[in-house]
């Protein structure tokens, strides 16, 4: 296993308040954990995900919309750095851009992603949560998988689902499944960095660590 060896690195991408970044930091200390942090990739200025990296001591490549507007061109920036800090493998936490093709192919079949519900239910969009609320279903969730340019279409490594209440609004049920990606996130970095995710088609497994 990895895990024996030298850690994964990881490269995180965000673009807001960094809760899945921190779970994952949070994780990255325990010294079993099979992988680190080595690079924070932002696209916002202003967002607290910057700091939670910083207090880390992780460095971060920020390539603001504000100063770099077209998309290719930030995500050719934050190639350059994660291939510089020898990433192999970036997870999205919170990023808000789709990636292009080119970034794709970069790190086919090294790219994770959370979604905040039970793919491939309310895939492609930002508004995964408010949409679950108004279909009126019972159950959600959250996904993690692997990204292809079939945008929220990869193979699906981990999912949990929570029950819809009643009196839930978006602020709510985003929370409680917020609390649900903590906890999947590592254990899919984990499994990634250990060598125990089987890709087959459209499908993937995630071989228990005792096997």
């Amino acid at each position: 296993m990895r895990g024996a060896l030298s850690p994964l690195r990881v490269g995180v991408l965000v673009s807001g308040a960094g809760t899945n970044l921190q779970a994952l930091l949070d994780a990255a200390r325990e010294p079993r954990y099979p992988a680190r942090i080595v690079l924070v990739g932002c696209n916002r200025a202003d967002v607290a995900a910057i700091g939670r990296a910083q207090s880390a001591g992780v460095p971060v490549c920020l390539v603001d919309r504000a100063t770099v507007p077209e998309r290719v061109e930030r995500q050719r920036h934050l190639l350059v750095a994660l291939r510089s800090a020898d990433v192999e493998l970036v997870v999205l936490a919170g990023y808000d851009e789709i990636l292009v093709p080119e970034f794709v192919a970069a790190y086919s079949g090294r790219i994770l992603n959370t979604h905040p519900s039970l793919l491939p239910a309310f895939g492609g969009t930002m508004h995964a949560v408010a949409q679950a609320l108004e279909h009126g279903v019972k159950v959600t969730g959250c996904t993690i998988h692997l990204v292809t340019d079939d945008l929220d279409n990869g193979p699906i490594l981990l999912q949990e689902c929570l029950e819809v209440r009643d009196d839930d609004d978006v602020a709510s049920l985003q929370a409680r499944i917020r609390e649900r990606e903590h906890r999947l996130l590592p254990r899919a970095v984990s499994a990634f960095a250990e060598g125990r995710v089987r890709v087959e088609g459209r499908r993937a497994r995630v071989i228990k660590s005792d096997q």
